[in-house]
């Protein structure tokens, strides 16, 4: 008898190649990092008015896929800004996995301040959103302070502050250099109040 299945078609290797879904989407973040730190740079320097093809040719890539990222101006200001304050929050959480809680409270704080002065030279252009830069600093609030009290607990939780401190003493304290900016010489306070919260929050026996 004929072997039929030596006239049948043998079957097709049906393993699918690896997704290639990955690497665009590490392309994409990598391209909307490059444009929010050229972004940033060019606010700073020209306010709210700098040129997005500028912005999109610094960043090396088209003028489409910035838009495709950001459509408006406005959504480009909004991202540059939550983007700072993001990379904020991470350095809070890298700080406490690699550093004892009280150097990564004062190193959290310190950038903190340096937080504030570069926000400073933003502002002009954040101020061009609706509802301007209050509304985008209201909106980040309850990162910085999650961040803030998550760093703050766990230096009581240690002992290297007493017990009784009270974690949003140090949220009031250090937001309110927001409304000290415009005077001279704000930023070397700042950081002087920086130890001056810390030693008088300290264990009596530290």
């Amino acid at each position: 008898m004929q072997n039929l299945s030596a006239n049948l078609p043998m079957p097709k290797n049906r393993s699918s190649p690896p997704s290639p879904t990955r690497k665009p989407r590490a392309d994409a973040q990598r391209n909307r990092e490059r444009i929010l730190e050229v972004a940033r740079l060019a606010f700073t320097q020209h306010g709210a008015e700098a040129a997005l093809d500028d912005i999109a040719r610094k960043a090396r890539i088209g003028p489409g896929t910035l838009y495709r990222h950001f459509p408006t101006r406005d959504a480009l200001i909004e991202a540059v800004y939550r983007g700072e304050v993001e990379k904020l929050t991470a350095a809070g959480s890298r700080f406490a996995s690699t550093m004892p809680p009280l150097e990564a409270l004062r190193a959290w704080m310190l950038l903190f301040i340096d937080h504030v002065a570069s926000k400073k030279l933003i502002i002009p252009a954040m101020d061009t959103v609706p509802g301007g830069s209050a509304r985008l600093i209201e909106g980040a609030r309850g990162l910085i302070h999650s961040a803030f009290v998550t760093l703050v607990q766990r230096a009581i939780g240690s002992g290297d502050l007493r017990k009784d401190t009270d974690p949003n003493d140090f949220v009031r304290a250090l937001v309110g250099i927001f409304y000290t900016t415009a005077q001279p010489g704000w930023e070397p306070s700042a950081r002087r109040l920086v130890d001056i919260l810390i030693a008088g929050s300290r264990p009596t026996n530290k």
